[in-house]
């Protein structure tokens, strides 16, 4: 049963990453298609409403952590302290060189499923899992 604990926690993250990640689409959709925000102030209205969505089902769910939530939640915006300057200047940049903004949006999501997962397991939730 051991072995099969990573790969539940694996598909659920995945799952849950997926609802923030409609939750990202479609509020980033809202903003450049209705107010026609430039791409960085609709990139990041819709990144923070994703990772609030995405932070408190997988705290709960994913990796049932009783773990200090303000210290929790430090340790994710630390996280993205560093990965949103990070994205949102690298995906300016690369939209204004002519990409698709969906298909940056696409790029820049899948590399932050990917960093976020390892970040939650390996240093947020490290030794707290479970404690629910």
């Amino acid at each position: 049963m051991k072995t099969k604990k990573p790969l539940f926690q694996m598909l659920k993250f995945t799952l849950f990453s997926i609802s923030a990640g409609l939750v990202q689409v479609i509020s980033f959709t809202l903003l450049n298609e209705l107010l026609h925000v430039s791409y960085w102030i609709a990139y990041l209205v819709a990144l923070l409403l994703s990772i609030i969505w995405n932070f408190t089902l997988n705290r709960r769910f994913t990796f049932k952590s009783a773990a200090n939530v303000p210290v929790a939640m430090a340790k994710i915006l630390g996280f993205y302290a560093v990965f949103t300057p990070l994205s949102t200047y690298l995906g300016e940049v690369v939209e204004r060189g002519g990409v698709n903004e969906y298909i940056v949006l696409i790029v820049t999501m899948l590399l932050n499923f990917v960093l976020e997962f390892l970040f939650c397991k390996f240093v947020v939730y490290k030794n707290k899992e479970d404690t629910l």
